[in-house]
């Protein structure tokens, strides 16, 4: 089991992907923002994701290179994540989204890169060019976002390459179990986005009852929860004392009765769009 904050998971292709970062989904350009990712890189975080449609890369850019001299690190040390856009879906112009996010993070290449939504009769064209960059060096991992089961099979059929890793939505109220089964019998990795189901799971009673056991947050053992089922979480914070508790979870372990505790809160409810019925 994951003993530290720089534990890693190794992906398909070797990669080293770490188990636990900081997402910044919903936070704008400025101070609170590179503040946020200098604290974490500080605190011991190694891994950071972003998006294209987030509006942020330049402050996230910016916290990573500030953050990494802080700490005395190596960019090699870090996992730094972004996305291509759903209006930038298509081979050439998913290349060219992937260069204006480098430009714009002010780095050289990329941990990973993911297509952010499976936008229908787009996204086989974006993989393509995933797969070029990756062929080329360009990129270290290359992976889906919010795909279900069937944009995963019709994506395989064509693939030459496997996607590593498939971010979804999943919480307690959303265990993706489907999702999960069929990631793990392909060898992609699952990662949670909004893994506390923004904020409305940490006053769930069945989940305040096992963290006053464990004496610790709700957010806590969702984060615990989310390790030992073997997914990949990136919980958001802008407050560094939120950011070091987030990831104040290596000092203890979920029953197998609390697991299932959790598991059975599953309402299929999503906090975010239908990954079958979005229109943007």
């Amino acid at each position: 089991m994951e003993k530290t904050l720089q534990d890693t998971v190794k992906l398909q292709n070797g990669v080293e992907m770490p188990w636990f970062g900081l997402g910044v989904f919903r936070v704008s350009e400025g101070p609170e923002l590179v503040n946020a990712v200098k604290a974490a890189i500080k605190n011991g975080y190694r891994s950071i994701d972003t998006a294209a449609i987030y509006g942020n890369e330049e402050g996230v850019g910016r916290g990573i290179r500030e953050g990494m001299a802080e700490a005395g690190i190596s960019r090699e040390e870090l996992f730094v994540t972004s996305k291509v856009w759903n209006a930038d879906l298509g081979y050439e112009s998913t290349i060219a989204a992937y260069e204006a996010s480098l430009q714009r993070l002010g780095l050289e290449y990329l941990d990973l890169y993911l297509i952010h939504w499976p936008v229908e009769g787009k996204y086989k064209e974006a993989w393509k060019a995933l797969e070029t960059l990756y062929k080329d060096g360009r990129v270290k991992s290359i992976g889906v976002s919010n795909f279900q089961v069937h944009h995963l099979k019709d994506l395989l059929q064509e693939a030459e390459i496997k996607p590593m890793v498939n971010q979804v939505e999943y919480h307690p109220y959303l265990t993706q179990k489907e999702v999960q089964a069929f990631c793990v019998e392909q060898g992609i990795q699952l990662e949670a986005w909004s893994p506390l189901m923004a904020g409305e799971l940490l006053n769930q009673p069945v989940l305040k009852e096992i963290a006053e056991k464990y004496n610790k947050s709700i957010a806590q053992v969702i984060l615990r929860w989310d390790l030992q089922n073997g997914v990949v979480t990136i919980p958001k914070s802008t407050s560094e004392q939120r950011i070091i508790e987030n990831a104040s979870i290596y000092d203890f372990e979920l029953s197998i009765e609390d697991m299932d505790r959790i598991e059975a809160l599953n309402q299929n409810k999503r906090v975010g769009p239908d990954p079958d019925n979005f229109d943007f």
